[in-house]
């Protein structure tokens, strides 16, 4: 029978309210605290918040506040840029790629609920994986829903809501975010 965690991190319909799923959020959120309580002159100690929370080294730059669930779902690529005010749901994988720019207050949701009533009441929830490229730029305050694909090298407008993959090398924008033209034109 799988745990709770393993329901989660394969998509299913898990209990976010498993005592070992709580643990690992405080941790997270510990974390969190102390990177958004470090000053830019302490760069070696996010470094080092970040490098745990993330349970890997990183060159990313994270500009405080910055939230997530557990981190160690958050993969980064190298010279990855976080703007102010960023949160990242990393209920399942969120891997973003190299040289990726996050504007301020973007956020990343790989968690969501069942659309039918009854099942929400009994509390379970399930997520679905986000993949953003390689050299992508996302506007401030986008928000990125579950299981979305953002292809390299595209740009994605401010305030955009992406509820569908984006292809690499275009432009999008809009709620719902849509293809406005190709970068190649």
């Amino acid at each position: 029978m799988k745990s709770e965690k393993e329901k989660m991190l394969a998509g299913e319909l898990y209990d976010a309210q498993y005592p070992q799923l709580i643990g690992e959020r405080a941790r997270c959120r510990d974390l969190c605290k102390l990177l958004n309580d470090s000053t830019e002159n302490q760069q070696d100690e996010r470094r080092r918040i970040l490098s745990e929370l993330l349970c890997c080294a990183t060159d990313a730059t994270i500009q405080p506040p910055f939230h997530c669930d557990y981190g160690t779902n958050i993969t980064l690529g190298s010279n990855v840029y976080f703007n102010f005010n960023c949160i990242v749901l990393d209920v399942m994988p969120v891997v973003i790629g190299d040289n990726t720019l996050l504007g301020p207050a973007v956020q990343i949701y790989t968690a969501t609920h069942p659309l039918d009533a009854m099942e929400r009441r009994g509390g379970l929830e399930s997520a679905k994986p986000i993949t953003i490229g390689s050299d992508v730029w996302i506007g401030g305050g986008a928000i990125i829903c579950p299981g979305v694909t953002i292809g390299d090298r595209s740009v994605i407008g401010a305030g955009s809501v992406v509820t569908k993959s984006i292809p690499a090398d275009v432009i999008a924008a809009g709620n719902p975010c849509r293809v406005l033209r190709s970068l190649a034109e």
